[in-house]
C-alpha cells in the first residue's frame, strides 16, 4: 500500500457565453472566427483604452457561485495581475484577489446516497455512495487571454480570445483520489449548463481543468510543494495525469528529495507531464487594485434577486423525480443529467399526469391527457430506447409508447391449444417449473408467445400457462 496520500485541488476555468467581452464590445462568440478578427483597442490593450466591466457576466459569476452554495461579497473589486506571456497583450490580466464575488461555498459528492439507491437498475443493483463534502475557495471572474499556437518553429497569437469573460472556481484540496475529481468536475459541468451561463464545452475551451497535485504522510498537513498542471480540456485527461503525477512525484518522494514545485501539462502522446515553468506564488503576480474599474457593490436584495433566479438545480431535481414520479434514484440520475432532457421527461408526464408536474408547468399543459402511460414506462422509453429528444415531440413518443402497449385479442380454444403444444414440448421445463423455478415459467412464457406471433396481454398469457401446469 502507498504510504503517501494525494493531496489535490482544483482550479477550473469556465468562459461564459454572453454576446461581447468583458471589458468592451467585442463579439465573445470567436471560436473558429478568423484569428485576430474579433479584437478592438481595449482587448488589444492599447494605450488609453479604458475597460467598461459586462454586467451580465458579473450576474453569471454570481449566479454561479450561489449554485455552488458560496457567500457573496456586498463589495468586491478587480485587481490587476501582473505577468508577462505572449498571450497577455497589456502584460497584465484583470482578475480578482482579495475580494472574488463568491467565497467559502461547497458541493456535495455521492448526493445519489438516498434510501431509493438501493432499489434494482436495470443493469443491476444499485450501491450506496457516501457523501463528501468539497469546499469551494473562490469564485472569481477576470478576462481570458489570446491563445497561442506553436507550430512549424512558430509561435503564432489569435487575440480573438482576449478578453471573454471568465469564471474561475478554486477549490480546497479536499481530494485524494481521481475518481472525485471526475465527479466533481461533472457535477460542475453540469451545473454551469443547468444555469445556461456557459456551453462548457472543453473541445472548445470553454471549461479549462487544472488540478493542484502532491503527496503527504499526514492529510493533516500540507506538504510544502505542489504541482499544477494547467489547461487540461477532457476528464479522461485530468484522470490520467493524477495517477501520472502520484506515480513520479512517490518515485521522488521514496528517494528522499522533494518535487520541485512547478506548473506543468499533460502530454496526450507521451502519456505523461511534462514541465512548464516553475510556479509562481501570489505575491509573483504584484496583485494591485485596477485603478480604471470602481468597486462593486451588491445589495442584499439584488443578490437575493439573483438568488430567486436560480432554476432548479441538478440534486434537487433529481431528488424530486424519484419523489414525486416514483423513480429509482438511477432512473433519475439519467433523465437530469441534462437540463433540456429533464424537460422533455416533464412534458410528457404532464400529457398524462398533469397533477404530478409542477405548479409553474400546469398552465401550458394541453387539454388531452392519458392516464393509461405511468412516468415509470415514459423514463423507460426514453433511457432504453436512447430516445432523441430534439427530433420526436412528446406527443409523437406517447404514440410510440401507446402502439407498443396495444394487443391483440386472442380465441382462448387457440391460445389453450398452443399452451398444450408447448407443455409437451417441454416436460422438463414443467417439472422445473413445478419444482420452484420461476425462470422455467419465463421460458414456457417465452415459447407460447413466439408460436403466437402476436402481440397479446402477456400477464393473461402468463396466467393461462400456469392454469394449465397446476
Amino acid at each position: 500500500m502507498n504510504k503517501y496520500t494525494p493531496i489535490i485541488g482544483l482550479e477550473v476555468h469556465v468562459e461564459l457565453k454572453t454576446n461581447s467581452k468583458m471589458f468592451c464590445r467585442c463579439t465573445a462568440d470567436y471560436f473558429g472566427k478568423e484569428p485576430n478578427s474579433h479584437t478592438c483597442p481595449v482587448c488589444l490593450g492599447l494605450p488609453g483604452a479604458l475597460p467598461v466591466p459586462n454586467k451580465t457576466a458579473i450576474d453569471w459569476c454570481i449566479k454561479i457561485a450561489l449554485a455552488l452554495n458560496c457567500k457573496i461579497n456586498e463589495f468586491s473589486k478587480f485587481d490587476r495581475k501582473n505577468y508577462f506571456y505572449p498571450d497577455l497583450a497589456k502584460g497584465y490580466q484583470i482578475s480578482q484577489y482579495d475580494l472574488p464575488f463568491g467565497h467559502d461555498g461547497y458541493v456535495i459528492l455521492g448526493s445519489n446516497a438516498t434510501p431509493e439507491s438501493n432499489q434494482k437498475k436495470d443493469a443491476g443493483q444499485a450501491s450506496m455512495t457516501k457523501e463528501k463534502r468539497i469546499g469551494i475557495t473562490r469564485v472569481h471572474m477576470e478576462e481570458d487571454t489570446g491563445k497561442l499556437t506553436h507550430a512549424y518553429g512558430a509561435s503564432l497569437i489569435d487575440f480573438n480570445r482576449s478578453g471573454v469573460p471568465l469564471v474561475e472556481i478554486v477549490t480546497e484540496p479536499d481530494f485524494h483520489d481521481a475518481a472525485d475529481v471526475k465527479e466533481y468536475l461533472q457535477k460542475l459541468q453540469q451545473i454551469v449548463r443547468y444555469l445556461e451561463v456557459s456551453n462548457a464545452d472543453m473541445e472548445k475551451g470553454d471549461m479549462r481543468l487544472e488540478p493542484n497535485i502532491s503527496l503527504t504522510t499526514d492529510v493533516k498537513v500540507l506538504p510544502n510543494y505542489k504541482v499544477e498542471v494547467k489547461n487540461i480540456n477532457s476528464f479522461r485527461f485530468v484522470e490520467k495525469s493524477i495517477t501520472f503525477e502520484i506515480k513520479r512525484q512517490t518515485e521522488i518522494l521514496e528517494k528522499g528529495e522533494t518535487p520541485a514545485q512547478e506548473t506543468r501539462g499533460w502530454d496526450e502522446n507521451r502519456q505523461k507531464t511534462v514541465s512548464q515553468r516553475s510556479k509562481e506564488n501570489a505575491h509573483d503576480y504584484r496583485y494591485f487594485p485596477e485603478p480604471d474599474i470602481p468597486p462593486t457593490t451588491h445589495t442584499k436584495a439584488e443578490i437575493s434577486s439573483l438568488k430567486k433566479s436560480l432554476p432548479e438545480l441538478p440534486d434537487e431535481k433529481m431528488v424530486r423525480f424519484a419523489k414525486i414520479y416514483a423513480l429509482p434514484v438511477y432512473d433519475a440520475e439519467i433523465l437530469t443529467r441534462e437540463r433540456s432532457l429533464a424537460d422533455y421527461f416533464e412534458e410528457v408526464v404532464s400529457l398524462c399526469h398533469p397533477e404530478l408536474v409542477s405548479g409553474s408547468q400546469k398552465q401550458e399543459m394541453p387539454k388531452r391527457v392519458r392516464h393509461d402511460i405511468t412516468p415509470k414506462e415514459i423514463a423507460n422509453w426514453i433511457i432504453n430506447k436512447k430516445i432523441d429528444h430534439t427530433q420526436i415531440t412528446p406527443d409523437e413518443l406517447l404514440t410510440q409508447i401507446t402502439a407498443a402497449k396495444q394487443t391483440i385479442a386472442i380465441d382462448e380454444t387457440e391460445l389453450v391449444k398452443i399452451i398444450t403444444e408447448v407443455i409437451s414440448e417441454n416436460e422438463q421445463a414443467v417439472t422445473d417449473y413445478k419444482s420452484g423455478k420461476e425462470n422455467a415459467l419465463m421460458f414456457l412464457l417465452g415459447q407460447v408467445m413466439r408460436k403466437l406471433g402476436k402481440k397479446v396481454d402477456v400477464q393473461m398469457v402468463k396466467e393461462k400457462i400456469k392454469q394449465q401446469v397446476a
